[in-house]
C-alpha cells in the first residue's frame, strides 16, 4: 500500500487527537519506535520472539498493539528492559484496555484482546475477518456499548476513530515493519548480513545478586559456543563485559566493539530450572532480528547453549562446515550442581590473582566429583595449571605442569572439541616441554575448533617469538586485539611483541596505551621498563621497575628486571643487593634461577650466568621460551655453552 504523504500527516495528527494524552510529536515517535533499544520489539508476537514459524496473524498480532496503543495511549506490553519485556510478551496477559481507558466500547476491548491472543489460532485469521468487525462498530445504528453518561459526541468521535484507526493501522504495520511485513510487501524478505557481533552480559533475573556468577556464566558459554563458528567475528567476552549495566545505546556499544550486530538478553535459574531470553540486535539500525525465550531444565543447559547459538546462525545465514554443524548440534546432558560449580570456578579463574585461581582449582575439583564424566572442569584445571606452571609463580613448574597436561588429557577423552584444553596442552608444550612442532599442532587445532578465541591467537603469538618469527607473531596479536579490543591484557600485550621484535619506539608507544586501560598492572610496568632500558633510559626504566615492586609486593616479579637495569647502568651495588633480596626470597618460596641469570649477564658474569641458565633447564623455567630473544642474553650468545643450551633448548642459534 502507498499512502501519499498528505494523508500520512492528516492520520498523525488524528492519532494525536484520539489519544488525548500525548502531542502529536510525541504520539508519532511512541508509534514509530524511536524508543532506544526497544525499537519494534511491542509490536513483535509471542511466536516470533519463541523463535518459531510465523505467518500473516503475526501482523494481526501487531495491528491489535497497534489499536491497543492508539485506544489507551500506551503499549500493551511496556517493559523498560528488552530482555524483560520480551518475557512479559510470551508469557502475560495485557491488561485489558477498557480499564486504563473505561469511555471504550467493549467490543472494541474484544477485538484489540482478540488480536493480542498469544496463541495464532485463537486470533482473527484474516485482516478480512478484523477489517469486518472494525466496520461493525462504525454503524451508527448500533447501540453504544460506552460507559453511562457518554453522549452523542462521543459516539460519534467513536465512529471517527474507527474509520482513522483502520487506516492508521495499515500505515504503522509499513513504518514499524512488524512481522517485517514491509520486506515481503517490496519484495525484499531475506537475511541479514552479520559478518561480526558481540554477545553482551546477560541480566540476572534471579533478584540474587549471589547469582551473578552463573548469569556471567552463561554468557561466557555462550559467546564460546558462537565463535566457534569461523565464517563469524565473535568479540571476545572480556571486551563485551566491559558494557554491563551499561546505560549506553546499542549503536554506541557496537561502534565501539566494531561489531555488525549483539546479542543481548537475560537469564534466571530458580531450582533446578533455567530461563533464558536471547534477542540479536541489528546494531546499525538499532532493529530486532529475532529472539526467543527457552525455558529448559539444567540438566540440559549445554544442549541450549547450542540451540541459542545455532538459531542466531539461521537467523543471520552464516556458513556453517559440517564439524561446526556437528559441534553445535552435539551436547550430554550435566549434573546441575557440576555445572554451577564449574561456572564458579570459571568466575574465580578470571581473576587471575594466586588465591582466586586457587579457588577456581578448588570448584572444578568439587565439580568433577559431582560428574567425572563432564569435561569442561577438566580443561578448568588444565587451564588453571598451565598458566600457574608458565607465569612465574610459586609453585615450581614440575609440580603444576604434569598436572596439567594430566587434566588436559583427560578433557580431551571426554570431548575432543575442547578448544581450552588444547589450548592448556599447547601452553604447557611451549613452555615446559619446549616440543615446538607439537605446541604449533595444538595451537592451530584450538584456533580450528574456535577461531574467535582471542586467547588462543594471544598465546600463539607468543610460540611465534619464542621460536623467532616475528610476523607470525604480530599477525596473532592483532588478532587477538580485533577479537577482544576493548582488553588492556591485549592492547599491552602487543607492546610486549613490539619489546622481543626489538622495536622499542613502538613497544613504548603501546604499553602507554596499555598502561591508561590499567594502571595498576604491574606486568605493563615491566615491560614498559624494559623497553626504556634497550633504549638506554635507565632512570625512567628503574622507576618502572620500582613500581612493579609497589603494586606486587613480597613477590620476585621486577626484582630481577631491576637488577639487570642497575648492573648495566653501572650500578653493581644495587645489582648485588638485588641478588641478595632474590636469594632471601627463595628460602621461602619459589624463585627461579632465570631471574639470577639475568643479573648476572648484566654484571658480566658469564660463567654464573650459564650456571644459572642450567639450572633454570633443570626447572623446565618458563623465561627459556625466550631464550632465542631475549635481548639481555646478547652478551652470552657466542659462548658455546650457551649455543650448547639453545640445541638443548630445541632452538636453533
Amino acid at each position: 500500500m502507498v499512502t501519499p504523504k498528505g494523508q500520512v500527516k492528516v492520520l498523525d495528527f488524528g492519532l494525536a487527537k484520539l489519544l488525548q494524552v500525548k502531542g502529536a510529536t510525541e504520539a508519532t515517535e511512541s508509534l514509530t519506535g524511536e524508543q532506544g533499544a526497544i525499537g519494534t520489539l511491542p509490536y513483535m508476537s509471542p511466536e516470533q520472539l519463541r523463535g518459531e514459524l510465523h505467518d500473516f496473524r503475526s501482523d494481526i498480532y501487531a495491528a491489535g498493539a497497534v489499536l491497543y496503543e492508539m485506544a489507551t495511549g500506551r503499549r500493551p506490553f511496556e517493559g523498560k528492559v528488552s530482555t524483560a519485556l520480551v518475557d512479559d510478551i510470551i508469557h502475560k496477559p495485557a491488561i485489558p484496555p477498557g480499564r486504563l481507558r473505561p469511555s471504550l466500547q467493549p467490543k472494541l476491548e474484544d477485538i484489540i484482546l482478540k488480536c493480542l491472543e498469544k496463541e495464532p489460532d485463537n486470533r482473527y485469521q484474516s485482516a478480512k475477518e478484523l477489517g469486518i468487525d472494525l466496520r461493525r462498530l462504525q454503524n451508527p445504528s448500533t447501540p453504544s456499548l460506552s460507559a453511562p453518561g457518554v453522549g452523542v459526541r462521543l459516539r460519534f468521535r467513536s465512529v471517527i476513530t474507527m474509520s482513522v484507526i483502520a487506516a492508521l493501522s495499515v500505515v504503522l504495520l509499513f513504518a514499524l515493519n512488524a512481522g517485517r511485513w514491509r520486506e515481503r510487501l517490496l519484495g525484499r524478505s531475506g537475511p541479514v548480513h552479520i559478518q561480526s557481533l558481540a554477545v553482551l552480559p546477560l541480566a540476572n533475573l534471579s533478584g540474587d545478586p549471589a547469582e551473578e556468577y552463573f548469569a556471567d556464566g552463561m554468557t561466557e558459554e555462550l559467546t564460546t559456543e558462537l565463535a566457534q563458528i569461523s565464517s563469524l567475528r565473535v568479540v571476545s567476552r572480556t571486551s563485551a563485559m566491559r558494557f554491563k549495566g551499561s546505560k549506553r545505546s546499542l549503536p554506541e556499544i557496537a561502534g565501539e566493539l566494531n561489531v555488525d550486530a549483539v546479542v543481548e538478553g537475560s537469564c534466571e535459574q530458580s531450582g533446578q530450572r533455567v530461563r533464558i531470553t536471547a534477542q540479536l540486535v541489528e546494531a546499525r539500525a538499532d532493529r530486532h532480528l529475532w529472539a526467543k525465550s527457552y525455558d529448559e531444565d539444567l540438566h540440559d543447559v549445554l544442549a541450549l547453549q547450542g540451540r541459542v547459538a545455532r538459531a542466531i546462525s539461521q537467523e543471520i545465514a552464516v556458513r556453517l562446515t559440517p564439524e561446526e554443524q556437528k559441534r553445535l548440534e552435539f551436547a550430554r546432558s550435566v549434573n546441575p550442581e557440576a555445572y554451577q560449580l564449574y561456572l564458579k570456578g570459571r568466575s574465580f579463574w578470571r581473576k587471575f590473582s594466586a588465591a582466586d585461581i586457587a579457588k577456581s582449582i578448588d570448584y572444578y575439583q568439587q565439580a568433577i566429583e559431582k560428574d567425572a564424566s563432564f569435561a569442561a572442569p577438566y580443561a578448568g584445571l588444565a587451564d588453571a595449571y598451565a598458566l600457574g606452571s608458565v607465569g612465574g609463580g610459586a609453585t615450581p613448574p614440575q609440580e603444576l605442569a604434569p598436572k596439567a597436561k594430566a587434566a588436559a588429557a583427560k578433557a580431551l577423552e571426554l570431548d575432543d572439541a575442547l578448544g581450552e584444553a588444547h589450548l592448556s596442552l599447547a601452553l604447557v608444550r611451549t613452555y615446559y616441554d619446549w616440543d615446538w612442532a607439537g605446541a604449533d599442532a595444538e595451537f592451530q587445532r584450538t584456533i580450528e575448533l574456535n577461531p574467535n578465541y582471542a586467547e588462543a591467537h594471544h598465546f600463539y603469538s607468543h610460540y611465534f617469538v619464542a621460536v623467532g618469527r616475528m610476523e607470525g607473531s604480530l599477525v596473532q596479536s592483532k588478532r587477538a586485539l580485533e577479537l577482544d579490543p576493548l582488553s588492556p591484557d591485549l592492547t599491552w600485550h602487543l607492546g610486549w611483541h613490539y619489546l622481543f621484535a626489538r622495536q622499542y619506539d613502538q613497544a613504548i608507544e603501546q604499553l602507554n596505551r596499555g598502561l591508561e586501560l590499567s594502571p595498576t598492572s604491574p606486568l605493563v610496568h615491566m615491560f614498559l621498563g624494559m623497553a626504556y632500558e634497550q633504549k638506554g633510559m635507565f632512570s625512567e626504566a628503574i622507576a618502572e621497575f620500582k613500581q612493579v615492586q609497589t603494586l606486587a609486593p613480597g613477590t620476585p616479579l621486577g626484582l630481577a628486571e631491576l637488577g639487570h637495569v642497575y648492573a648495566i647502568s653501572g650500578n653493581k651495588s644495587k645489582a648485588r643487593e638485588v641478588l641478595r633480596q632474590l636469594e632471601e626470597l627463595a628460602k621461602r618460596r619459589y624463585v627461579t634461577a632465570w631471574y639470577l641469570a639475568l643479573i648476572y649477564a648484566g654484571l658480566g658474569e658469564n660463567d654464573r650466568a650459564l650456571h644459572s641458565l642450567d639450572t633454570a633447564f633443570d626447572e623446565h623455567s618458563f623465561g627459556l621460551a625466550t631464550l632465542k630473544v631475549d635481548p639481555r642474553l646478547d652478551p652470552l650468545r657466542s659462548d658455546p655453552r650457551f649455543i650448547n643450551l639453545m640445541r638443548r633448548v630445541g632452538l636453533s642459534p
